[in-house]
């Protein structure tokens, strides 16, 4: 099993070596031919950048392995692992969510538009919807909270 957390998790002489370094080493830890399923754990999640998060998705989607968020939190662009494919989520986990920024700064309509729908692509029909209607307005600042209960009504699975 493997637990992923914020890409403050992976530092080395100070400066951050990133998720996406973290998850290939989680990844590699399998050992080949191994059958059993691999189960990344999610945990205290601030966010990141949207580009890189869809990348590490897209290598949990291809890889089959289960994904598990739990934790205090799932903010920002973690809210995208959502979409990995088999996932599950904590009742107790807080999941936050708000409009893509550039260093907390707005993005330009264009590019505001061209990334909600990148990150609405990883929510189910439900979630998508409320998304693209509500909360991608919302701020890095003034960020939409939803529990993983209120997740699991929408139709997500219980870990």
């Amino acid at each position: 099993m493997c637990f992923l957390s914020s890409a403050r998790a992976f530092a080395r002489r100070g400066r951050p070596i990133g998720a996406v370094l973290g998850l290939a080493l989680c990844m590699l830890s399998v050992p080949s031919g191994t059958k059993a399923q691999q189960t990344i754990v999610i945990g205290n999640d601030r966010g990141g950048l949207v580009g890189e998060r869809t990348r590490q998705i897209e290598a949990i989607r291809a890889s089959g392995h289960r994904v598990e968020i739990r934790g205090a939190m799932c903010y920002s662009a973690c809210t995208l692992y959502l979409g990995a494919g088999n996932v599950c989520v904590s009742p107790q986990t807080v999941f936050g969510f708000h409009g893509p920024t550039r260093n907390g700064q707005p993005l330009p309509p264009e590019a505001f538009d061209h990334w909600t729908r990148i990150m609405a692509q990883y929510y189910n029909a439900t979630l998508e919807q409320w998304f693209m209607s509500y909360a991608r307005y919302a701020g890095q600042n003034d960020v939409h909270r939803l529990s993983g209960n209120q997740l699991i009504q929408l139709g997500y699975r219980a870990c």
